[in-house]
């Protein structure tokens, strides 16, 4: 018995069929109902094209934002690594306690490296960089305290790590008062937080986007093509065997809409490249943006694969079971 009249024909006889013969008619079928689905988008070029485009394009925004929050990430993490504890020990310490503490920080599992800088050093040093050497000739004595500059190994750079070797360091008998410039890391990781948050709302409003386009495209498809399921409930065709090619519909645009938002991912990530190298030159740094990996090109399309066959899954189960003839 055919699969089409499966469940709406009452008292007549059945036909044996294997399990086999069953299972390769299942998928023929299957196959069929995809190519015919197929066949009907492509008969309306033009329409399909800007549904196509549509979908393509609200899955592109989240996606471009995505990685450029993803290459910002990978900026700052270098720039994470790179801080640096500034001790400004007592004016009234010798030389040996300052050796002293220096021998005994070099046992803190925290620091990395320990730079010493005299105050004779820094003042000789502030005297060239602030151009102020001919006032600086007239004080009595140098108002400068001897520095010590801590590095943090990697795993206590970032700002809480950092900021909790910066209080211990402070504890130190020999230090006056200690700096750590974080606030610009902490505003950086607030930032990076809050345009994650942005990508996501986005993402959500346009993924909900895409489900209402599908879903009323394939409503418009069900609706022009009434009198034809009319007659095919008529002659026994059940609401699943009517709604596959439909659902079809949606896995196809889903899947077109996905390549069409990698082909245009691809491009501006290709042209953003261009001003970003510039910018970085300026810097006299190079940094070769991301792009989509292999992994989430897969999920991304299989996102927008989701998208088509919810929002057809949907408008199916609304339309086609209301269409019954009378």
């Amino acid at each position: 018995m055919s699969l089409l009249f499966k469940g709406r024909t009452k008292g007549a006889t059945a036909i044996n069929i294997s399990p086999w013969q069953r299972f390769i008619h299942f998928w023929i079928s299957h196959l069929r109902q995809a190519l015919t689905s197929l066949g009907e988008i492509w008969r309306v070029p033009l329409a399909s094209l800007m549904t196509i485009g549509v979908l393509g394009l609200s899955i592109t925004l989240p996606s471009t934002l995505y990685i450029l929050v993803k290459n910002t990430e990978k900026i700052s993490a270098g720039w994470e690594q790179a801080a640096e504890v500034s001790l400004f020990l007592k004016k009234d310490i010798t030389a040996s306690e300052v050796e002293d503490l220096m021998t005994r920080l070099e046992f803190w599992p925290e620091i990395s490296t320990i730079t010493y800088t005299p105050a004779d050093k820094a003042l000789d040093e502030f005297k060239q960089i602030s151009g102020f050497g001919d006032a600086l000739a007239y004080l009595d004595e140098n108002p400068l305290p001897d520095v010590l500059l801590i590095t943090p190994t990697s795993k206590h750079a970032g700002p809480t790590a950092a900021k909790a070797l910066l209080n211990k360091l402070q504890q130190q008998r020999e230090v006056d008062v200690g700096k750590l410039d974080v606030e610009w890391l902490e505003r950086l990781h607030a930032f990076l937080s809050i345009a994650r948050d942005i990508v996501n709302i986005i993402g959500l409003l346009l993924f909900l986007a895409v489900i209402l386009i599908v879903g009323n495209t394939i409503r418009l498809n069900i609706l022009n093509k009434r009198d034809e399921i009319l007659v095919m409930k008529l002659v026994g065709a059940t609401d699943a065997f009517i709604q596959r090619p439909f659902l079809y519909t949606g896995f196809w645009y889903g899947f077109l809409g996905g390549m069409f938002a990698l082909f245009t991912v691809s491009i501006l990530l290709w042209w953003m490249s261009f001003s970003i190298g510039e910018t970085m030159a300026l810097y006299q740094k190079s940094f070769n943006l991301t792009g989509m990996s292999l992994d989430a090109s897969l999920i991304m399309l299989a996102v927008s694969i989701g998208l088509g066959l919810a929002g057809s899954f949907i408008s199916v189960k609304q339309h086609v079971s209301a269409i019954e003839p009378t």
